[in-house]
């Protein structure tokens, strides 16, 4: 394959199935975020995180819900390419931080295949949803890219 002098600069190029993979997500995510923005307006949540997970060889979404709190939520976006979302509602940094480490444990424990996890801070309401969902998968190819696997990529968007 050839490389765009655009990728040489590090840029991120979503390709076909990246692209279907940001569809899916704003078609399960979105309404669920904008729930979660109206509760951070009201001052009732002060952030919360959106985590992007995925390995092979691993049941994800039995691990996921085991470790998840009640008020976390799960989202199976792609079953044959094993990635899920959740939404950790009312969560700070270290919160979700501490998250990512249990489910990457248990993922490395039982042998999981290139297991990757990207998380992202949400502190305010003023970004655009589609913009969260594009960001959580531009750093999750940027980590596939970097090769970053068993590692928990955190960002914060303030």
């Amino acid at each position: 394959m050839i490389t765009r002098e655009n990728e040489k600069q590090g840029h991120i190029r979503f390709d076909g199935n990246d692209i279907a993979l940001a569809a899916a997500m704003l078609e399960r995510l979105s309404t669920t975020i904008e729930i979660v923005y109206y509760l951070m307006s009201r001052g009732e949540e002060r952030s919360f995180v959106l985590m992007l997970v995925t390995a092979q060889n691993a049941d994800i979404a039995a691990l996921m819900d085991a470790e998840k709190r009640n008020t976390d939520i799960l989202f199976e976006i792609d079953k044959e390419r094993a990635i899920y979302a959740v939404i950790c509602q009312d969560t700070k940094i270290d919160g979700g931080y501490h998250f990512g480490e249990r489910v990457m444990s248990h993922l490395q424990k039982i042998g999981a295949v290139e297991p990757y996890c990207v998380e992202l801070e949400v502190r305010t309401t003023t970004y655009d949803i589609k913009y969260l969902i594009f960001k959580v998968i531009e750093e999750m190819l940027r980590a596939q890219k970097e090769e970053r696997c068993g590692e928990i990529v955190f960002r914060t968007l303030h």
